[in-house]
């Protein structure tokens, strides 16, 4: 895609809530030839007191103003997923690169149709799944293709989380978006899986068929508590996963394993950053990692560099919407 190189990255901030405290935002300020130059929320109380703590100079409660501020020259969408497709076609109707927080968009339709908006205008469209630039992942990815663990035979993903009490009395919560399929497009799964299914397209190329069952066992909250599913890589590789979020506390558990012809690779998504592997006759090796407060810089730095004309970023429209369109299939048999 072509776009006119940039010489200093100026972002807007379209919802600049809790993801861009520490995740993001401080990120932007410190990567070189990045910075904040707007922020948006409809509370102008709260887009004041971010823009004052974060020295932004200039904050919004209208994302069209922000959009259309000739000093923003690219745009952040930090909004819950069920606005991401309005921001993204209107900031590339303004001819500026858009970066979307996870999961892309509710459904793969409205993907597609954000993709469609800025291929048409030449803006650039990353996805803000930010582990594809982990310095784990990437030693994962190392490591498979090394050939070390031999021929990937299959993979396996186990997340068991408890209904814990904040869950349970956030279902009550309108801000707990995460719980409403009509804002998130599904639970807690579309808001934790998508980071998963995103890491093993990176790692071993697009699922290209997908099935699985979603079912609401607890009734604590609208969305889906406990997901299954099986899904097939284009280089026929197998996966299954199991996502629960209405187990015991002595059931909790959150690992997913890359299994080979030689050996495996088994590592967390969500907690510790380490990365073990084993291989048939070799002394296990654990791999440890840290990884910055400011988790979403690696991914950023990436961003920062393809748009001044100094690289590539990983995780761009077209790879967003794969992971939609493999939940999708995953949830396609839904028993609410």
């Amino acid at each position: 895609m072509i776009h006119q190189k940039l010489n200093e990255v100026k972002w807007g901030i379209i919802g600049c809530g809790d993801v861009c405290e520490v995740k993001s935002g401080p990120a932007l300020q410190q990567i070189k030839n990045s910075s904040i130059t707007a922020v948006m929320r409809r509370n102008s109380h709260k887009a004041k007191d971010f823009a004052l703590r974060h020295k932004v100079p200039k904050w919004y409660n209208n994302a069209d103003e922000l959009i259309n501020d000739p000093e923003v020259n690219a745009i952040y969408i930090a909004t819950p997923p069920d606005t991401h497709m309005e921001y993204t076609i209107k900031a590339a109707n303004a001819g500026k690169p858009v970066y979307v927080e996870k999961p892309m968009a509710r459904n793969h339709a409205e993907c597609i149709q954000m993709v469609l908006a800025c291929k048409e205008k030449s803006v650039p469209l990353f996805i803000a799944y930010y582990r594809r630039a982990l310095p784990s992942i990437l030693k994962i990815k190392e490591i498979i293709d090394s050939g070390i663990i031999g021929n990937i035979r299959f993979v396996n993903v186990t997340l068991l989380k408890s209904l814990h009490p904040d869950i349970v009395g956030a279902s009550n919560n309108p801000d707990n978006w995460r719980i409403f399929p009509e804002i998130s497009g599904g639970g807690y799964f579309y808001d934790l899986a998508s980071h998963q299914l995103d890491v093993l397209d990176f790692l071993l190329g697009p699922v290209i068929d997908a099935t699985g069952f979603a079912v609401n066992q607890s009734q604590i909250y609208p969305a889906e508590d406990l997901t299954t599913g099986i899904f097939r890589f284009q280089n026929g590789v197998l996966g299954n996963g199991i996502w629960s979020f209405n187990t015991s506390t002595t059931s909790e558990e959150e690992v997913t394993t890359i299994v080979g012809s030689k050996g495996q690779i088994s590592f967390p998504f969500f907690g510790n950053h380490s990365v073990t592997l084993k291989v048939e006759e070799k002394e296990d090796q654990i791999f440890k990692f840290n990884i910055s407060k400011h988790i979403q810089q690696y991914l950023l730095q990436t961003i920062v560099n393809e748009l001044t004309g100094e690289g590539k970023c990983p995780s761009n429209g077209v790879s967003g919407a794969r992971t939609n369109w493999v939940m999708e299939q995953i949830c396609k048999r839904i028993d609410k």
